[in-house]
């Protein structure tokens, strides 16, 4: 059975296709009756056609593709009639430019005033239709958060006046956001003497989180601290770093201050939103074709350099030309990595070990691969596949993530995105010899993953080609 998110998703791409075939049928009578006839000195009938019924079924697809790419759908639950506005005004003008160079350039008109008005018609229409009706969406998606027919289950962490301020006025009806609180949990303390306890359900200590998380199917913990506090809120993120929900922290003066804080709502109260998704899902969808394209390219043109590399492994010691090792990837699920053999059989025969510079493990043939990163050439078929990205942290085995954890809790936050053939940590720091140096080029990933981009993958891939080149890998 359908849930009501998904429900409601697929009413705003119905109305949004509905509301596009409205505004193109429009559009398609004043082309014929105002442009067509000022042309021809003569008025045109208008006649529906196959052209018409041809582009009624594949302008509505465009138009919530372009929605689509633009975040639209992304949750409709949490949508600000503001933004919505903004967004769908953006939205339209890059549609409607796009749309009058593909089909309406070439239209029989007088002058070159009559395509300005085909524009200016095309655009008023589109984004008026299109407004309205997610307008009316917003207010009803509104109305039913306030009523509580929907809305997001939402647990409270926090051990003090502010955390109970904060839930008392969640709990108001008049400022309601839609949060379900399931309960609170401490963060220092006996929770069972926590000042919450006569207002909302106690569910224990923070370090229970995952598990009270998969119990009541949480999407939100509001951190019930104040932003200042940052020992105890690094304590709950690291936590929360491998799970699936929307953080949100109580701001202080100094938020405020530096514009972390954004009005959403004008009734309700002012949270900061942890968001650690910079990447707009336009982007992603680029991400996503350029890894598959560029791997299967790769794959072919290098084929006849693939066949003499497994040749030159084969020669040089004993053993299989590919190397498959476990790695954890996206989600923290393991996956099989593919790389030419570089070391001689057996090499872990006494546990898991990280290689080095003067590594005695490494074959002659592989130390020249490493040098020039030949070896990773295999795992552009993880790419292909999907498990892995051209650009991402480095995935590594969980022998040496359980290492690194207990010092570096905040590892888990790599495993928000994709593993990748090549880092911004690689690039920057190189290979690792040790669990300290992992924790160091740490930093240089979970930057990358706040700051990740086209335009930041791009760079890292043109030093990666540069240390290739250069042969400065190892």
């Amino acid at each position: 059975m359908i849930n009501k998110r998904k429900f409601h998703t697929i009413i705003f791409v119905v109305l949004d296709g509905l509301a596009a075939a409205v505004s193109w049928s429009l559009f398609f009578a004043y082309r014929k009756i105002f442009i067509e006839s000022d042309k021809f000195g003569a008025r045109i009938l208008v006649e529906l056609d196959k052209n018409f019924y041809l582009a009624l079924m594949i302008i509505p697809l465009y138009w919530i593709f372009l929605y689509y790419l633009s975040g639209h759908y992304k949750d409709v639950w949490r949508k600000s009639r503001i933004n919505e506005i903004s967004k769908t005004f953006t939205a339209t003008i890059i549609g409607v430019i796009l749309l009058f160079f593909t089909l309406l350039l070439d239209d029989e008109v007088r002058s070159y005033q009559s395509y300005y008005k085909s524009i200016v018609t095309l655009f008023v229409l589109n984004f008026g239709f299109t407004t309205i009706i997610r307008l009316i969406e917003a207010a009803y998606i509104k109305s039913s958060l306030r009523r509580g027919l929907i809305g997001f289950k939402t647990i409270v962490v926090g051990n003090n006046q502010k955390s109970y301020q904060l839930v008392k006025e969640l709990l108001d009806p008049r400022l309601t956001q839609g949060f379900m609180i399931q309960g609170f949990v401490s963060v220092n303390g006996d929770a069972k003497d926590h000042i919450l306890r006569d207002l909302i359900p106690t569910l224990g200590n923070y370090k229970q989180l995952p598990a009270l998380i998969e119990k009541y199917q949480v999407e939100e913990v509001i951190i019930g601290i104040e932003s200042s506090k940052h020992l105890d809120i690094n304590k709950v993120t690291n936590v929360l770093e491998d799970q699936k929900v929307i953080l949100k922290i109580i701001p202080d003066i100094y938020d405020m201050m530096s514009g972390q804080v954004k009005m959403n709502n004008v009734i309700g109260t002012a949270l900061i939103e942890i968001n650690h998704d910079s990447m707009p899902q336009w982007q992603k969808l680029i991400k996503r074709f350029l890894d598959f394209f560029v791997s299967l390219l790769v794959l072919i043109i290098f084929l006849p350099v693939f066949a003499i590399l497994s040749i030159a492994v084969k020669l040089s010691s004993e053993g299989p030309v590919l190397y498959r090792q476990i790695r954890i990837g996206f989600k923290g699920k393991p996956f099989h990595i593919y790389k030419f053999r570089t070391m001689y059989v057996n090499s872990e025969n006494e546990g898991p070990q990280l290689s080095s510079a003067n590594d005695n493990r490494i074959t002659p043939v592989g130390r020249w691969l490493r040098k020039y990163r030949l070896d990773e050439i295999p795992q552009f078929f993880n790419v292909l596949t999907g498990e892995m990205s051209l650009v991402g942290p480095r995935p590594e085995r969980k022998f040496f993530i359980d290492q690194i954890v207990p010092f570096a809790p905040h590892y888990k936050h790599l495993h928000r995105v994709k593993p990748g053939i090549t880092s911004w940590g690689q690039v920057k720091y190189g290979y690792a010899e040790n669990v300290e140096q992992m924790v160091e080029r740490l930093k240089f990933d979970i930057l990358y993953i706040e700051n990740r981009s086209i335009a930041v993958d791009l760079r890292i891939l043109i030093y990666t080609i540069l240390t290739v080149i250069q042969g400065k890998g190892r």
